[in-house]
């Protein structure tokens, strides 16, 4: 088996894992947990209209991303500059997060604005990010690498939710100054999550060092488009890739829509506190971490496609208790469920595409794994938004991620994993 290197570059690696450890508190904190509660019960009028503008404004970032990733993603593939493209949407990320600290209970508008836009420039960083997973391992250990990702992710995220609930969720008196005053506590939250994003992100612009093209291409727009234009004429050849894609459009849907009202479903239908939520959020990141860790080594030995469809099984019944609890025990064995596979889910679902995506192409590929990501994203989210709003019910809106799944599956079992990895290169002759 031959692969372009041979072995780890541990500092790249580290500060690679480290962006991970970095984004995941905007992703535990603001998307999941603590800002979307608190944007449905203080922010908007009630908690329904609360659901239902929210599912708006993930549909909206959705679709943004869906639409420029790609463009972006060969943009910087033709031009060589990673690194400037995920700078720039990360500091565009951190500052818009810091933001919501001045949004107060009633402002619905500039709070949908500032998430909105942080949102949208968290995915289209990852675009980039994402992109430097094949130069950062070998194709042999795409799979446990990955999987460390995610797994540091996860516990970043943990370690963040704690430091929020210790020091201005749960105190009587919030520390640093903070006042429960039209809820100064938790909207400071996001001041914590823009310190931690924009820190614990600099190991990788420190550390990692994007392979540069011999001789990159002066950008133009026509050119890009001549670019995608080609990637879609030999869509023959890289069949597997986009077969996965589709695949990956409808069951990551499950997953956008499950991290974006997993918080707000626990409160509305089951009366979660926003300590509940929390220490909910703790747990299901305690458990995606172990289970991107674990899986990680069998992606390795069983393949990404196997993978995949193992944690797509394990969601499908965590998703079923879910809908059926009526008793806050079985939605915490739902959130661990859901916990143990989402983590090999993402993590198998980069990998895969990391070993099929021949090399200087990562950028653009990785660019359509976003758009896969969030084409379709708005579906979920709506129709769960349109059943909330017709029925009055968020369990029945929640159903939606059932055929997400479900539907994701069936495709995913289509896909060839072995075509893809030898037409991608990265392996030789096997």
């Amino acid at each position: 088996m031959s692969s372009r290197n041979s072995k780890y570059d541990r500092k790249a690696l580290f500060g690679w894992a480290m962006y991970d450890f970095a984004n995941s508190a905007f992703t535990t904190l603001v998307v999941t947990f603590i800002y979307a509660t608190y944007f449905t019960q203080a922010i908007a009028p009630d908690e329904i209209t609360g659901t239902i503008l929210w599912s708006r404004a993930i549909t909206i970032c959705g679709l943004t991303v869906a639409l420029a990733s790609p463009f972006l993603g060969a943009m910087a593939d033709q031009g060589g500059h990673r690194e400037r493209y995920l700078l720039f949407f990360t500091l565009t990320a951190v500052i818009c997060t810091a933001m919501l600290y001045r949004i107060l209970p009633g402002q619905v508008l500039p709070a949908l604005i500032w998430f909105s836009i942080a949102n949208i420039a968290f995915e289209l960083g990852c675009v980039f990010y994402n992109a430097f997973l094949p130069d950062i391992a070998p194709p042999e250990k795409i799979g446990s690498t990955s999987g460390l990702g995610w797994g540091i992710g996860y516990i970043g995220g943990l370690i963040a939710m704690f430091l929020a609930m210790i020091s201005m969720v749960n105190p009587e008196t919030p520390w640093f100054g903070l006042s429960r005053e039209l809820g100064e506590n938790i909207r400071a939250t996001n001041l914590l999550v823009a310190a931690w994003f924009a820190l614990f992100s600099l190991p990788l612009f420190l550390l990692v060092k994007e392979k540069r093209l011999a001789r990159p291409i002066p950008f133009s727009p026509a050119a890009v488009f001549r670019r995608l234009g080609d990637t879609f004429k030999q869509i023959g050849r890289y069949r597997q890739i986009f077969r996965f894609l589709l695949a990956r459009l409808i069951y990551n849907d499950g997953l956008i829509t499950i991290f974006a009202f997993g918080g707000i479903y626990a409160a509305g239908t089951f009366g979660f506190s926003f300590k509940e939520i929390m220490l909910f959020g703790i747990v299901l990141n305690i458990t995606a971490g172990l289970g991107a860790f674990a899986f990680g080594y069998c992606d390795d030995r069983l393949g990404g496609r196997t993978t995949i469809l193992i944690s797509i099984v394990g969601l499908i019944i965590a998703s079923l208790l879910a809908l059926a609890a009526t008793e806050k025990i079985w939605l915490w064995l739902a959130g661990i469920l859901i916990g143990i596979f989402s983590g090999p889910n993402q993590s198998a679902s980069r990998s895969l595409l990391a070993r099929m995506t021949p090399p200087a192409m990562e950028n653009e590929f990785f660019g359509f794994f976003a758009f896969s990501g969030k084409f379709t994203a708005f579906l979920g989210p709506f129709i769960l938004g349109i059943l909330t709003e017709v029925f009055g019910s968020q369990r029945l809106g929640m159903s939606t991620v059932l055929l997400m799944f479900i539907g994701g599956g069936l495709l995913l079992l289509r896909v060839d994993e072995r075509e893809g990895l030898a037409v991608s290169g990265r392996y030789g002759n096997r």
